[in-house]
């Protein structure tokens, strides 16, 4: 963040609606390859928007200067039911690992489909099987290509006592938005590039609509 935009950031944070940390609880975490950990799950009072988004304290979090954090989007079809259609579930088992080995935090946030909810997604989906890529078919049902806030991230970072991150992501609107709300993002990561026959397409379309950082072949 540039030195001008810091009290602007600052300005923005001191607005915020407080959040606090409602509960912290041990879980260990099983991935379908066998991988496992264990992480602190953290819920949240007073978040912005009223859902219930997640925290999880993954490695030495509470002791490293610069946390790693990855904002994760929550995906039914690819965190769960393993859905190629995307790269979210890989993303997803990518974060837990590089975070636990560095010490940080994966932000869990309920904001399916980009924002536009679970079933909105599905139809999205039949528009795309027409032809359509996944942000024009968000505007084909009179949505936003994104509708994501990361204001709830923000108050979470605040919450837990975060105000310089490392951002592991390849999407630049995250970064822009959490320093808007007064979170320093000290380096942006990239992630790794989970391409398969079934979501080039997708990930091309990020690349091309909102400036991902995906080193996607030619």
């Amino acid at each position: 963040m540039s030195a001008d935009a810091r009290p602007v950031a600052a300005a923005v944070s001191a607005q915020l609606p407080l959040a606090a940390v409602r509960t912290k609880v041990r879980v260990p975490l099983r991935f379908p390859d066998g991988w496992e950990t264990t992480a602190d799950v953290f819920t949240f009072t007073g978040l912005a928007d009223g859902k219930e988004h997640l925290a999880l304290g993954i490695g030495d979090y509470a002791h490293v200067p610069v946390p790693l954090v990855r904002p994760h989007s929550e995906c039914l079809t690819g965190d769960v039911f393993g859905s190629r259609r995307c790269d979210c579930g890989p993303q997803l088992r990518e974060a837990v690992e590089r975070i636990g080995e560095h010490g940080g935090y994966l932000l869990y946030l309920r904001q399916e489909g980009r924002g536009i909810g679970l079933y909105a997604k599905l139809d999205a989906y039949a528009l795309q099987d027409g032809g359509l890529d996944t942000y024009e078919a968000n505007l084909a049902l009179g949505r936003g290509e994104d509708e994501r806030d990361y204001t709830a991230a923000a108050q979470i970072l605040t919450a837990l006592g975060v105000s310089r991150i490392r951002l592991l992501s390849n999407n630049p609107d995250k970064a822009r938005q959490l320093a808007a709300l007064g979170t320093q993002v000290v380096e942006q990561v990239p992630t790794g590039v989970h391409m398969s026959d079934a979501n080039v397409r997708y990930l091309r379309a990020k690349v091309e609509h909102t400036g991902h950082t995906l080193a996607l072949p030619a």
